[in-house]
């Protein structure tokens, strides 16, 4: 008869001792909440994302006194136009709908929550990209850096405390960063999206932006192939200055986060995108999976790569999860 000496079981016999034992764990903090906000008075369904919708500014005011009074880190604003030009000039309109809603979601939330605003171009451009294009057509890096730190300007005059920079552009961090500081707004924070995979995952966002794309952006986005890049690249916006570096998107990039977060000192997060989010609820749906359990595995996995925040389109209902379970 066999009679182990090592037991590693036993650690797993009880809810108790499995909780005692447990390595990794999520608290509501750790979230942010991506919020879609449009122009018009009502809320539109997103049909891809079943439970997420282009909320009115009224609405996002609601939602985010929500997810303040869920405990969640913070929320991250998108806004969605109704007119678009080739340079997004909506974007940098003091009362366009990105920048009224971050002073309307300040108002409402103060200090509770980081109000934090995509600085990208594709939800304002007519033609979908996240830059301004050349005459023949390709992104021209340094005339988006000009926009861009128009952008930063504008919103963090509209009262954002974190700027997303999310279009991976070359230099944006460097040149976002040195027009805020020699503007006084030294205390803006910069998140930069650093390891922006070219990724199939996104499907669903481009229903809620309501984007005009047609084409890719693979000549700006990383090859998912590619992980020693999307390291190289959040060590350059380190050097440029970032106050925070991600990775995007979450689940299917688990080892590029995990070696980013081993070389960097300062705090790195990771969003787990629409495509990720419309897989579980699809699957659930058809009752394929347990919801619940796919939502809160999906999540910890992400913290457990390392991931000191996560962007969640679940950041409030896994925080009332979280906060029942603690309640126990």
């Amino acid at each position: 008869m066999i009679n182990p000496v090592i037991r590693p079981r036993r650690l797993r016999s009880t809810p108790a001792l499995r909780r005692l034992a447990s390595e990794t764990r999520v608290h509501p903090a750790e979230l942010v909440l991506p919020l879609f906000v449009r122009e018009g008075n009502e809320s539109t369904p997103i049909s891809s994302m079943p439970g997420i919708v282009q909320h009115s500014v009224d609405a996002a005011r609601r939602a985010v006194a929500e997810a303040a009074a869920a405990g969640i880190g913070g929320v991250m604003l998108f806004g969605v136009p109704t007119v678009r030009d080739a340079t997004g000039t909506g974007a940098t309109d003091p009362d366009g709908i990105l920048n009224a809603a971050t002073r309307a979601v300040v108002a409402e939330v103060g200090d509770a929550l980081v109000v934090q605003t995509d600085l990208c171009l594709d939800e304002f451009t007519d033609h979908g990209h996240c830059g301004v294009l050349a005459t023949d057509g390709h992104v021209d890096n340094d005339a988006t850096l000009l926009r861009y730190n128009d952008m930063a300007l504008a919103q963090a005059e509209a009262g954002s405390a974190l700027l997303g920079l999310s279009g991976m552009m070359d230099g944006q961090v460097a040149s976002v960063r040195a027009t805020l500081d020699a503007a006084g707004y030294a205390d803006t924070a910069v998140l930069a999206y650093s390891a922006k995979y070219a990724s199939a995952y996104y499907g669903p966002f481009r229903e809620a932006v309501q984007s005009t794309l047609v084409g890719d952006r693979r000549t700006y986005q990383l090859d998912p192939a590619n992980r020693r890049e999307g390291v190289r690249e959040a060590r350059i916006d380190i050097d440029e200055g970032a106050d925070v570096v991600m990775v995007k998107p979450a689940g299917s990039y688990l080892d590029v986060l995990a070696e980013v977060v081993a070389m960097s000192e300062v705090p790195v997060w990771a969003y787990q995108v629409s495509g990720e989010y419309a897989m579980i609820e699809a699957a659930a749906a058809r009752g394929w999976i347990d919801r619940r359990r796919a939502i809160e595995e999906s999540v910890l996995s992400i913290r457990r790569a390392g991931a000191d925040a996560i962007l969640t389109y679940w950041a409030v209902e896994l925080a009332a999860w979280l906060t029942e379970t603690d309640a126990r």
